[in-house]
């Protein structure tokens, strides 16, 4: 069995193996929450924690608390005593809610003239991408032999009780997957998830729990990354699980992390979020978060010939998100409950 579907299985059965940073905690440990798959032995943690500590001899204590939203509800939750000191798993969708609740100190990192442009979403820099992708409809080529080609074709009735989606209120992808919607059709949003709930066989609560679904067999297709086919080739040798390009794009998720207001560990802290970007640090996304690192200087492997890569990025302006979001979720839970 792959990492990935390891993983998956591992948090579905709530025996997440967390990966854990070398030394205990201190008042000279630098504490970071993140999500349960930066933190899991096969992710990005094993490969980039201990080299961080050997360059820098700062000791680091990794909370894995979930989801990404999650890691922003922890720190918001002690925002008056602080107890972390980076955030890892801030994205563009969640910028706006943690400027709302005031949770990240600004902090411009040594490297950021290596990333794009277009992916530095925070102009006042409380938060620095380090990787970024693109969510996609995966399915299986076994069993789905003429994939969608964009939004609308999922609401086809070849496709009744196909499609494994994820709840916008708990997961990032299911965030993702609305935003894209309302990006493409704007205040009809609720007519076309009206029109594709035939398609839908479950909304999981989780981007872990929704594809373990999808690669046990329940549905041939699943929201998730147009990297995920990466996974399957790099570590299963298998092409069996392919993205299906959409017409109208894809909708961009570019990751982040920042520095909490207050941090214990501020000068700690600054030395993480400039590693971050360093090439040492870049080079071990691409096969471990299945993701595009940031720094697109990095050389991808050859695997990445599987993943979508769409000409046409789809985004939200934060600012957007912040003002407007609740309402299109209440108005998301009025057309899923029909």
């Amino acid at each position: 069995m792959g990492r990935l579907v390891m993983w998956v299985m591992c948090c579905l059965l709530g025996a997440f193996p967390a990966y854990a940073a070398s030394g205990g905690a201190s008042d000279e440990t630098l504490v970071i929450y993140t999500y349960d798959s930066f933190a899991s032995e096969w992710g990005l943690a094993p490969k980039v924690i201990p080299l961080f500590e050997k360059q820098t001899g700062i000791k680091v204590k990794l909370v894995s608390v979930g989801s990404s939203g999650q890691v922003l509800q922890k720190a918001i939750l002690e925002k008056k005593a602080p107890r972390a000191d980076v955030l890892i798993g801030i994205d563009n969708n969640l910028l706006a809610k943690a400027k709302e609740a005031g949770v990240l100190a600004a902090y411009k990192a040594k490297g950021l003239s290596r990333i794009p442009q277009h992916l530095l979403f925070d102009a006042d820099h409380e938060v620095t991408p380090f990787d970024y992708g693109y969510f996609a409809i995966i399915y299986d080529s076994e069993v789905i032999k003429t994939p969608p080609t964009n939004l609308e074709a999922l609401t086809d009735k070849k496709y009744e009780k196909s499609l494994i989606l994820m709840d916008p209120r708990t997961s990032g992808p299911g965030l993702g997957f609305m935003l894209w919607t309302v990006s493409v059709y704007k205040g009809g949003f609720t007519d076309y998830w009206r029109r594709l709930a035939p398609s839908i066989l479950t909304i999981a609560d989780s981007w872990s729990s929704g594809y373990g679904l999808f690669t046990s067999g329940e549905a041939p297709m699943v929201l998730s990354y147009s990297t995920s086919p990466v996974y399957h080739v790099a570590f299963e040798k298998s092409s069996r699980y392919k993205a299906a390009p959409f017409a109208e794009g894809h909708y961009m998720q570019i990751e982040g992390a920042g520095i909490v207001k207050g941090a214990p560990h501020r000068k700690a802290a600054e030395a993480f979020m400039d590693f971050m970007l360093s090439e040492a640090f870049q080079r071990e996304i691409a096969l471990t978060n299945i993701m595009f690192p940031a720094n697109d200087e990095v050389v991808l492997p050859e695997s990445f010939s599987h993943a979508v890569k769409p000409e046409k990025e789809l985004r939200m302006d934060p600012s957007e998100i912040m003002i407007k979001s609740e309402g299109w979720i209440d108005s998301w839970v009025g057309a899923v409950s029909r």
